[in-house]
């Protein structure tokens, strides 16, 4: 039965195929994957900004973008800000993918499981959240900070020398932005470990920091 009813089905796509309807078919396929292309795309855009990050579900707006107004990313003496997408979804083609893919995760907990609908919820989990994203960014080596702050670039003769003795130590024994620099727009957990503490490994930093 299965076998009669593909069969049927690949005919009738033969017969759409021939002749003139050919080209009919052709352009509807280009069209059709120009849309989902297109809105593919937008939805990209729109999701990697900060209106969207922030004021799109209350777990946002309540929490993390409450503490981040204020902060040195947000308000400075130059006005050049670092917005959410900046240190929380990837520059490059590849990771970005896989982490609007992981997105996925975002949306159970809002429609589903509803984990940090409340700011007693949010509270309970910061700490594992805060790792969450440590972990994640000691593996790439610290990958989107450096989006914007190029090792290579910083001029030492402009740093304070406990800056410069913290770069050394940190470029000698192989840590990352991340293990300093922490807790920059969103509040610390409190009570338990911080980046430093937290093992991962190492031999993925190089290929992380490749994209």
């Amino acid at each position: 039965m299965r076998r009669k009813r593909s069969l049927k089905i690949l005919a009738m796509l033969r017969t759409w195929s021939a002749g003139k309807k050919s080209v009919v078919v052709l352009l509807t396929g280009i069209v059709a994957s120009m849309v989902i292309l297109g809105l593919t795309a937008t939805t990209i855009v729109y999701t990697s900004t900060e209106e969207f990050c922030s004021t799109t579900c209350h777990e946002m707006t309540t929490n993390v973008a409450m503490e981040y107004k204020g902060t040195v990313h947000d308000k400075n003496r130059t006005g050049v800000r670092a917005v959410c997408p900046d240190c929380h979804i990837p520059h490059s083609q590849i990771p970005l993918y896989i982490r609007k893919m992981g997105a996925v995760h975002d949306l159970w907990g809002h429609f589903v499981t509803h984990s940090i609908d409340t700011r007693e919820k949010f509270e309970a989990k910061r700490q594992e959240l805060a790792e969450r994203v440590w972990i994640y960014m000691k593996e790439n080596d610290s990958r989107e900070c450096r989006g914007c702050h190029n090792a290579a670039k910083m001029d030492p003769e402009k740093q304070s020398e406990k800056a410069q003795a913290r770069h050394a130590k940190a470029k000698k024994e192989r840590m990352t932005c991340i293990d300093c620099h922490f807790a920059i727009a969103h509040n610390e957990p409190q009570g338990g470990v911080g980046p430093q503490e937290l093992e991962v490994d190492k031999s993925l930093i190089s290929k992380g920091a490749i994209f």
